[in-house]
C-alpha cells in the first residue's frame, strides 16, 4: 500500500481480512444482507455486468507496438496520471479492505496481485475467486500488479479522457488497473485476466478464457465458450475433478488455472440439475451478487431476474466436493468449444480439424436471443468474440490464435465444437438441447468412444459429425432432420455460414490457406446427403 498510496494512515486500511471479518463487515457497514445459508447478498445498483464502453489501456511507449487497438479504447499517460492522483486523494478519506493473492496456480507463471477495495463484500469476493497465499508466503509478499476498486469514485471525462462517470483504466506498464464508478465485481477478476492475457504470451504460455477439469486418469479437457453457453455447468462434472470455471493457462508442464474460486451465472439454478453449483451458492461466505433474497425467510430465488439477469455466486473451489487441491492437471486431450447456437442449425456436437479448430477459435461464435437486450428484435443476434473472449484479450488474436493452433498439434489434442443451444428451428420455435444429452455427448468424446463411431461430414460447415451415439436420439444429431421445413432451415444455415464469413474478414490477412478454408461453404447449398 505505501507505494501507491503514501498518504493513507494504516488504522484505515484492512489487510488481508479473513471470510468471517469480512462477513462481520458487510453486515455492519450495511453493504449488504446474511442468506439464510450464510451467503451474502449484495446488490452492485445500475452496473450489473462488465462497462465495456468505459475501459481503456494507457498507450504508452511499451503498449503501443503490443495491443490490438482495434478492439481496445486508448486512454493517454497523461489522462491516467491525472486518474491516478485524484484516486489517491479521495482514498485517504476512505476506510479501505486490501487482499494481497496469487492469480496462477503454476507458481513460475503466478502473478503476485494486491486488491485493494472500498467495499468489504468486493474483498471478500476477490477472496474467494483468487488463490490464497500461505502466511509465510503473505509475510514476503510484494505486488507485481495492483487494482483499486473504488465505487463512488465518479470520473470526470472532460478531465479524465473518459466517456463518462465509470472508468477501467489498465496501465499496464505501471501494472495497476483503477476501477471506478461501478460496483460489480466481476471488473476486478477480469482486469486481472486481461493483464495475465497480455504478459504470459511472451512467456510462450498460451491464456485461455475456458474451463476445466480432468479425467481419474489425469487426462484434462479445457472448454472454450462466451457467457451463457455452459463453461461452468459442463465443468462442474461429478465424475471428473474440477480445476476451474473460467480462466486458464496451458504451459510446458501443462494446464493450470489462473483462479482459486468459481463466479457462476445463478439465474434459474436449481439443485436437481447442478447440485455442486447450487450447494456451493448456500454455504458460508459465499457472494451472491445481484440475487433476489426472500425478505422473511432470506432463502434465496434464484428464478427471480428482478435485479439482474446476469445474477452470480461467487465462492472458493473448495466448496467443491471434487476440485483440485492444485489448479493444475497435465496437457489437455480434448478442447471443447462450446456455443449456443440460437439460430438452431449446428449440430449437438462436431470433431473439428486443427484448421477448423483455429477458425472456430478466432470466429468465437455464439447467439443472442431475442429479448435478452433493449433493441433487439425478434431474431436471434450472432455474437463474434474472438478467442471466444475478445474484452479481455488486449494482444492482436493471431498471437493467441498460433498459440493454441501450435500447441494442438504438438500434443495431439482433439477438438470438438458442442452446440448447447436449440435444434429443431431457430429460438422461439425450436427448444433448448436437452443438457442430459450435451453431457452424454461430453462424456463419449473425453472417455474416446466417438472415436469408434461413423461419422459423416456436414455439407455446410465441413465438420465431422457422429451418425449415432449410444443414448442419443439420432436424429438430434442431424439438425435438418429436426425441423418441420426443412428448406427455412437451408435458408437459415445459409444465412449463418455468411455471417461467419462476413465476420472471418478480418483475420484473412494472418491466416494460412488451410484455416482460411476451413470456414463453412457460402452460395448454392445442397441440404441432401
Amino acid at each position: 500500500m505505501a507505494e501507491l498510496f503514501p498518504a493513507l494512515s494504516s488504522q484505515r486500511v484492512r489487510h488481508n481480512l479473513l471470510e468471517a471479518d469480512l462477513v462481520e463487515y458487510v453486515v455492519r457497514r450495511g453493504e449488504g444482507r446474511l442468506a439464510a445459508s450464510g451467503a451474502v447478498a449484495v446488490e452492485t445498483g445500475q452496473h450489473t455486468g462488465r462497462s465495456v464502453d468505459d475501459k481503456y489501456i494507457v498507450r504508452d511507449a511499451e503498449t503501443e507496438g503490443a495491443i490490438w487497438w482495434d478492439n481496445a479504447k486508448a486512454m493517454e499517460e497523461e489522462e491516467f496520471d491525472r486518474l491516478l492522483a485524484d484516486f489517491i486523494s479521495f482514498a485517504r478519506h476512505k476506510e479501505l479492505f486490501v487482499q494481497d493473492l496469487f492469480a496462477g496456480a503454476q507458481k513460475e507463471h503466478r502473478l503476485n496481485t494486491r486488491i485493494v477495495t472500498e467495499h468489504a463484500w468486493q474483498s471478500l469476493f476477490i477472496r474467494n475467486l483468487l488463490r490464497r497465499p500461505e502466511p509465510g508466503e503473505l509475510a514476503s509478499f510484494v505486488p507485481d500488479f495492483t487494482v483499486v476498486a473504488l465505487p463512488s469514485f465518479r470520473a470526470a471525462p472532460l478531465y479524465h479522457g473518459t466517456r463518462s462517470e465509470t472508468v477501467i483504466a489498465c496501465n499496464f506498464t505501471k501494472r495497476i488497473v483503477l476501477i471506478g464508478g461501478t460496483s460489480y465485481a466481476g471488473e476486478i477478476k477480469k482486469s486481472v485476466f486481461s493483464f495475465l492475457n497480455y504478459i504470459l504470451p511472451g512467456k510462450n504460455v498460451m491464456p485461455m478464457h475456458c474451463s476445466a477439469n480432468a479425467g481419474r486418469d489425469g487426462s484434462s479437457a479445457v472448454f472454450f465458450g462466451l457467457s451463457g453457453t455452459g463453461k461452468t455447468t459442463l465443468s462442474a462434472d461429478p465424475q471428473r475433478v474440477l480445476l476451474g470455471d473460467d480462466e486458464h493457462g496451458w504451459s510446458e508442464q501443462g494446464i493450470f488455472n489462473f483462479e482459486g474460486g468459481c463466479y457462476a451465472k445463478t439465474i434459474r439454478l436449481s439443485q436437481e440439475a447442478e447440485p455442486q453449483i447450487w450447494a456451493a451458492s448456500n454455504r458460508f461466505g459465499t457472494v451472491l451478487e445481484n440475487v433476489v433474497i426472500d425478505p422473511a425467510t432470506r432463502v434465496p430465488n434464484f428464478d427471480d431476474n428482478r435485479l439482474a439477469e446476469n445474477a452470480r455466486s461467487a465462492y472458493p473451489l473448495q466448496a467443491i466436493a471434487n476440485a483440485s487441491p492444485t489448479g493444475t492437471a497435465g496437457h489437455p486431450k480434448n478442447i471443447i468449444m462450446l456455443t449456443a447456437d440460437a439460430f438452431g442449425v449446428l449440430p449437438p456436437i462436431a470433431k473439428l480439424t486443427p484448421s477448423q479448430a483455429m477458425y472456430h477459435f478466432l470466429s468465437g461464435f455464439t447467439a443472442k436471443v431475442a429479448g435478452t437486450e433493449k433493441g433487439m428484435g425478434p431474431e436471434p443476434q450472432p455474437t463474434f468474440s474472438t478467442c471466444f473472449g475478445a474484452p479481455f484479450m488486449p494482444r492482436h488474436p493471431r498471437i493467441y490464435g498460433n498459440l493454441l493452433r501450435a500447441l494442438i498439434a504438438e500434443h495431439g489434442v482433439d477438438c470438438w465444437l458442442v452446440n448447447t443451444g436449440w435444434t429443431g428451428g431457430k429460438y422461439g420455435e425450436g427448444t433448448r438441447i436437452p443438457i442430459a444429452v450435451t453431457r452424454a455427448l461430453l462424456d463419449a468424446a473425453l472417455s474416446g468412444g466417438l472415436k469408434d463411431q461413423p461419422m459423416r461430414e456436414d455439407p455446410v460447415f465441413g465438420f465431422a459429425v457422429p451418425v449415432a451415439v449410444p443414448g442419443v436420439d439420432a436424429k438430434l444429431l442431424r439438425p435438418r432432420d429436426t425441423w418441420a421445413d426443412p428448406k427455412t432451415y437451408d435458408a437459415t444455415t445459409a444465412k449463418l455460414a455468411q455471417m461467419f464469413h462476413a465476420n472471418f474478414a478480418k483475420f484473412a490477412p494472418y491466416v494460412d490457406a488451410a484455416v482460411l478454408s476451413a470456414g463453412p461453404l457460402t452460395g448454392s447449398v445442397i441440404a441432401a446427403e
